[in-house]
């Protein structure tokens, strides 16, 4: 049985554990996203910080996290990773774990950054997946997964 059967016939019917699966990890992965802005009243006043470094901190954030992404889609749609969604999650996990030990404006860009990379690793591969688990129904795939 060759790989291209083997695919076809999955991707026959909605594989809903799949599905269900993406969306929670995407649920983590957008939760975690929001905690950085929710944490900007504490940051601000605990390390000093100005409007404008607090502004810089969204900045490099939001800029790692759309930027990168379409970069790595179009990677992955050349060569396919399976671990990218792990290797995503990983960034996402470094980026939180160095921001909790930051003790300068410049670590905390730095694990932004990785956080924001690491969502943009995640989600051109979620997305995928969710299209492969779709059985055809596209569109509910997508509303699941979203």
């Amino acid at each position: 049985m060759n790989t291209e059967s083997s695919t076809k016939v999955i991707a026959e019917e909605t594989v809903f554990p799949i599905l269900f699966a993406l969306s929670f990890s995407h649920l983590l992965n957008d939760t975690i996203q929001s905690l950085i802005p929710a944490i900007y009243p504490i940051v601000k006043t605990s390390y000093g910080l100005s409007f404008a470094q607090i502004g810089i901190i969204t900045l490099v954030f939001q800029m790692a996290a759309s930027l990168f992404q379409p970069f790595v889609g179009l990677y992955t749609d050349k060569k396919p990773q399976p671990f990218s969604l792990a290797t995503g999650m990983g960034f996402t996990l470094t980026g939180l774990v160095t921001l909790s030990l930051s003790t300068h404006f410049y670590t905390m860009l730095v694990s932004v950054a990785l956080i924001g990379v690491g969502s943009s690793i995640f989600h051109p591969e979620a997305s995928r997946m969710a299209n492969a688990a779709s059985g055809g129904k596209r569109g509910l795939a997508q509303s699941v997964f979203q």
